[in-house]
């Protein structure tokens, strides 16, 4: 199906790795124009720009705005307006993790977590509208995660913020509904990232188990499938909620997590 999404423009944060980095893939290899955002090496960042470019033939360009500053997410979501013409797709996916139980939670990355995984969605968001209203077209998806929608013990601030960003993909979704604007969330379960290897690593630590137990026990327990989700799952997902077909999907908290947040 051709998803006429060619000559687009998204912005990505948190793009530089993990799922970030595969949902850029995924929007290029469809003719979409992308401004990656993320930590890193420079000259590693630089490598994954150009290689996306030369692979899928479109524009790509980065912005180092840091999540924790208001001011660098908006001049982050001018800047792919003005560089690339228009902004079609915003995928607000940037997230950090800490695991500790509540009462050893440190406070900086309690505020540190708030301002990446759910604030940065807001700043992004918010800067985005009137471009997207201005052009009677756009697509806003949050990165969220079964997280959103569960708990699970020692990861206070990161549920939280979670349960926020779909809090904020509904009235985003209300508030834009007449502008042809939407805003939905994937919510995924568990997927291999850089991310989640350091999660398992934190959770053998904190449970006293070792990493093998923490993938069996922990992390898949939550799964019914027992399998981590895939890229490509994710992508699929994606690739929908920004094309026409999906439209009249908005407001939506889509889960792709096995089955984990069925019970």
């Amino acid at each position: 199906m051709d998803l006429n999404l060619k000559g687009h423009v998204a912005l990505i944060t948190g793009s530089t790795s993990g799922i970030g980095h595969a949902m850029a893939t995924a929007l290029a290899a469809e003719g979409v124009n992308i401004v990656l955002n993320g930590l890193g090496d420079p000259a590693t960042i630089e490598q994954v720009r150009a290689d996306i470019a030369k692979t899928h033939g479109v524009q790509v360009l980065y912005h180092g705005a840091d999540m924790t500053r208001p001011a660098e997410i908006a001049d982050m979501v001018a800047y792919a307006a003005k560089e690339l013409g228009r902004l079609d797709i915003l995928l607000n996916n940037a997230g950090i993790q800490h695991v500790a139980p509540i009462e050893d939670f440190p406070i900086d990355q309690w505020d540190k977590i708030i301002a990446i995984n759910m604030s940065s969605a807001f700043h992004g968001t918010r800067a985005a509208i009137p471009i997207m209203k201005a052009q009677k077209r756009g697509r806003i998806v949050n990165l969220a995660s079964a997280h959103a929608l569960v708990a699970s013990p020692f990861k206070a601030a990161y549920v939280a913020a979670k349960h926020g960003v779909a809090g904020l993909t509904k009235t985003a979704a209300l508030e834009l509904a007449t502008f042809g604007v939407t805003c939905n969330a994937i919510c995924p379960g568990y997927v291999m990232t850089p991310l989640v290897e350091a999660q398992i690593a934190d959770q053998a630590k904190s449970r006293n188990m070792t990493p093998e137990e923490v993938m069996k026990n922990v992390i898949l327990a939550a799964q019914p499938t027992k399998e981590f989700v895939t890229f490509d799952q994710l992508a699929g997902l994606l690739l929908y909620l920004v094309s026409d077909a999906g439209a009249s999907t908005n407001g939506a908290i889509l889960s792709v997590d096995g089955g984990w947040t069925s019970a």
